[in-house]
C-alpha cells in the first residue's frame, strides 16, 4: 500500500481523518503551494466545494477547521479572506497590526518597495460631518468629521492627490497630527483603542484630469486621471476612512484578484 505524504499541522495520515478534515489539509496545501498572501479572498463555498468534489456541509466545516487555526477568517457578507497564519504568505501586516488582512496605506506600500515617499498636506481640519458622509460612514449628520486633502509622492514624483474624511470619534490624535510626516494609517494604528483598516471597498473610473488637477499632478500633456473612491472598515466592521484619490495615470497600476 503506497504511503501518504505527512499532512500539514501535524495531523494524522489522511485515511485517518473525516472528510471535512481531508479536504481542510488538501485546501491548506493548495493557499500554501499557490503562493497565496495574506487579505486574499478564497473562491465561494459553491466553487471550492465544486473544486474538492464534496457537499457544501462539507466544505463548510472545513473552512470552519481552518478558521479555528487562525489560518482563515469569514467576513459577514464578503467570504472567506486569508489571515497569514500558517502558511507561508509574501505580504506581512503593518506593525502593530492583529493577525489577518488588513488595508494596505501609500506609506506601507513605499516601505515594502524601497521608494521614498513624501507628502505635502494642501488643507486639514475638523468640520461635521454632511448627511451624505454620514450614511457613508455611519455616524450621526453633523458628528465630527477629520477631513485632509494632500498630495503624495514617490521618489520625489508626484503620484495622487488624496482627499481624505475619517470619523474624528476613531482617533481624536488625527486633528493634532502634523500629515506632512506622519503616515495616517500609522497614527490610526497608535489610537486608543488601535484602529486597523482591514477590507474596503473600492472602485476605480478613468476620466481626464480639471485644470487644478493638471496643476496638481504636474500633467502638461493628455494624460488621464484614475479616480480610486475607497470606503475602508476597521476590525470591528465599522466604517473607518471615506478617501477618493486621484492619480496620474502613468504613474498607477491597479491590481485585483477576482473571485466567484
Amino acid at each position: 500500500m503506497p504511503t501518504e505524504s505527512p499532512l500539514p499541522h501535524g495531523l494524522l495520515d489522511a485515511e485517518a481523518l473525516p472528510l471535512y478534515a481531508q479536504v481542510a489539509a488538501r485546501l491548506l496545501d493548495d493557499i500554501t503551494a499557490g503562493g497565496a498572501r495574506t487579505g486574499d479572498r478564497l473562491p465561494s463555498e459553491r466553487v471550492l466545494a465544486a473544486r474538492y468534489d464534496v457537499s457544501r456541509v462539507t466544505m463548510r466545516s472545513a473552512l470552519g477547521e481552518l478558521a479555528t487555526r487562525g489560518v482563515i477568517e469569514s467576513w459577514p457578507a464578503r467570504g472567506w479572506f486569508l489571515t497569514g497564519a500558517g502558511t507561508r504568505t509574501s505580504d506581512k501586516a503593518p506593525e502593530g497590526a492583529p493577525p489577518g488582512r488588513s488595508v494596505q496605506g501609500f506609506a506601507d506600500y513605499a516601505l515594502r518597495h524601497g521608494l521614498s515617499v513624501r507628502t505635502r498636506v494642501l488643507t486639514s481640519g475638523v468640520r461635521p460631518a454632511s448627511v451624505e458622509e454620514a450614511e457613508e460612514l455611519r455616524i450621526a449628520p453633523g458628528a465630527a468629521l477629520f477631513e485632509m486633502r494632500r498630495l503624495r509622492y514617490l521618489d520625489d514624483l508626484v503620484v495622487v492627490v488624496e482627499h481624505n474624511r475619517l470619523p474624528l470619534a476613531l482617533c481624536s490624535r488625527l486633528a493634532d497630527t502634523d500629515f506632512n510626516h506622519a503616515s495616517l494609517y500609522a497614527t490610526l494604528r497608535s489610537a486608543t483603542p488601535g484602529q486597523f483598516p482591514r477590507v474596503a471597498d473600492y472602485s476605480v473610473e478613468a476620466r481626464q484630469p480639471t485644470v487644478a488637477e493638471r496643476e496638481l499632478l504636474d500633467i502638461t500633456d493628455v494624460t488621464p486621471v484614475l479616480v480610486a473612491t475607497q470606503l475602508a472598515y476597521n476590525q470591528d466592521a465599522r466604517p473607518l476612512e471615506l478617501t477618493v484619490a486621484i492619480y496620474r495615470g502613468d504613474r498607477y497600476r491597479f491590481r485585483a484578484s477576482i473571485t466567484d
